[in-house]
């Protein structure tokens, strides 16, 4: 060909070869992931090189662990990126419609029908999809009800319901916790923390901050209550100069009187501290002080301030001291001239808890709080990744449903309704050739309800056909909705179920999943033939 000419070095599938290993890829992905979507879905154990053990059911998270080759799967698991970071959900679901597009469409191509003329339909279909989605859904003010459905029924596909359920209230506890007004939603005022102890089903809220180090000083108390935290950035030990000098001297007292001379300049400091604390304590004895440096406190400086009944914590993260000011009020001075009482926070308690040789201090009782914590217990390691990964995933649900303030049924009811209105009536207004793209576009809708249906133990196609009746029954009724109840295989109203998706989740895995599918049957000619990085002989030492 004119390619090897060129290039006698590269590599190339043409036409129909490049069309089948592209829709072969495809396939390959849908049949790997097809067995973990919904609530019934299984595990996958992922193994790393070290050994290290993941079970997860995140399509998101598979496709990222998994070292994938062929070029057209990682073009595919680019979907599964895009949906996670745009809606926390429906990876899975983009991925699998993706398969089963390319696989509806695998049929046509083999009849001598011409790739362009279905992805013309195809394109026509994806929108007609949206644009019956945005009639399909329902608006609802955004409560702590729809909340908790839209939460639970995500989280619900990814691990246990009990976990799901107790997960749910928390995610929802701490975005409503750092909500303000109707400025956009920063997920990373949530601090995700995790202990290795108890129960998934004992994680839990913290309307203030966890912080995962002790008070640095044997002797400071443990517990405290009406507490003002002063949050600084301060040096209260020996500081090293920024240039390179030196100090010389010619004799031992010269020597003595530079140490005291540094060690007064550092007390002097916490002194002041200190004289805050007793002016602030002595108006209300049950008030008690603490302090938060960024920087290092040395032992002597400790001392001072155990003595004085202050702890002390000591190099503590810049994230964790910006969540603090969020959550406890006051500001995190640089300079020991601000100090005052009008910079100090204040938190109704904290103490401190051992768990074997890991100390962490919880702040709590927080006034106004504006950022949070999400504790995390779990027994072992990968059970903590996985309650980790879903956490970040219903954070997102939960924002995006407090922004958009719409909702789809779910349990395969929109795919079901929406396949029937492009194939009963969608179909029609569409000539030639493209009925064929629509036709495969409907029923490639079919793979998520017939997935939901094999993964709950139920015969895909009397599920579907008893769906498919139930809907024609219903007709055009208003407000009602027909689902998959993966309890018993028969249809329910999801709405009715609390059964909700988000609206983001839908429109996205349509987008996403119909221009992929295009882009991929429009690939004639797979080529490798790039610029080689390094010189013929160079890994042999080989001169040419």
């Amino acid at each position: 060909s004119s390619l090897l000419t060129v290039n006698p070095n590269a590599d190339h599938a043409k036409a129909n070869a490049s069309l089948a290993t592209n829709i072969q890829a495809g396939r390959g992905l849908q049949d790997v992931l097809r067995s973990n979507l919904g609530p019934k879905g299984t595990l996958k154990m992922l193994v790393g090189g070290a050994g290290q053990i993941r079970l997860t059911k995140d399509g998101y998270k598979l496709l990222y662990e998994m070292q994938l080759q062929h070029p057209t799967a990682s073009l595919i698991a680019r979907i599964a990126t895009v949906q996670d970071d745009s809606s926390g959900d429906g990876s899975t679901a983009a991925v699998l419609l993706v398969g089963e597009i390319l696989r509806q469409c695998e049929l046509y191509l083999s009849e001598g029908v011409h790739p362009r003329l279905l992805c013309d339909g195809i394109d026509a279909a994806r929108e007609e999809a949206k644009t019956f989605l945005s009639n399909y859904t329902i608006s609802r003010e955004a409560d702590r009800s729809m909340l908790t459905d839209v939460t639970t029924s995500a989280l619900r596909t990814k691990l246990p319901q009990e976990t799901a359920d107790k997960l749910s209230e928390v995610c929802i506890d701490a975005v409503m916790c750092i909500k303000q007004g109707n400025e956009d939603i920063d997920l990373h005022m949530v601090e995700i923390m995790h202990m290795a102890k108890g129960m998934g089903e004992d994680t839990r809220f913290v309307s203030g901050l966890v912080l995962d180090h002790g008070a640095r000083h044997p002797n400071m108390p443990k517990r405290f209550e009406n507490c003002y935290i002063l949050i600084c950035n301060i040096s209260l030990e020996y500081e090293k100069t920024e240039v390179n000098s030196g100090f010389y001297y010619s004799s031992a007292d010269q020597r003595q009187k530079l140490v005291r001379a540094e060690r007064e300049t550092c007390d002097a400091k916490v002194r002041k501290i200190v004289d805050l604390k007793n002016k602030l304590c002595a108006k209300d004895p049950t008030k008690t002080f603490i302090v938060v440096n960024q920087k290092g406190i040395d032992p002597p400086a400790l001392e001072i301030l155990a003595q004085a009944g202050i702890a002390g914590w000591r190099r503590a993260k810049r994230r964790n001291m910006e969540r603090l000011v969020l959550a406890c009020g006051g500001e995190a001075i640089q300079s020991m001239e601000a100090l005052d009482e009008s910079v100090l926070g204040y938190a109704g308690l904290v103490y401190e808890h051992k768990l074997g040789e890991e100390n962490y201090t919880f702040i709590e009782k927080v006034k106004h709080p504006k950022s949070a914590t999400i504790l995390i217990n779990g027994p072992n390691g990968h059970t903590i990744l996985m309650i980790k990964d879903a956490v970040r995933d219903g954070l997102r649900c939960v924002r995006n449903a407090l922004l958009s303030k719409k909702v789809v049924p779910g349990a395969g009811a929109f795919e079901i309704a929406c396949h029937s209105h492009l194939v009963n009536k969608f179909k029609k207004s569409v000539s030639g050739k493209g009925k064929l793209g629509v036709q495969a576009f409907a029923d490639a809708l079919l793979i998520i309800p017939k997935t939901l249906a094999q993964n709950s133990g139920f015969d895909q196609m009397d599920s579907i056909l008893t769906l498919q009746d139930d809907l024609e029954a219903v007709g055009d009724e208003k407000d009602t909705y027909v689902g998959l109840d993966v309890d018993s295989g028969e249809s329910c109203d999801p709405v009715a179920k609390g059964i909700l998706d988000i609206y983001q989740v839908k429109h996205q895995m349509l987008e996403s999943s119909g221009v992929i599918a295009s882009q991929i049957l429009l690939v004639d000619e797979i080529i490798r033939a790039g610029r080689v990085s390094y010189k013929p002989g160079m890994a042999t030492g080989v001169q040419q």
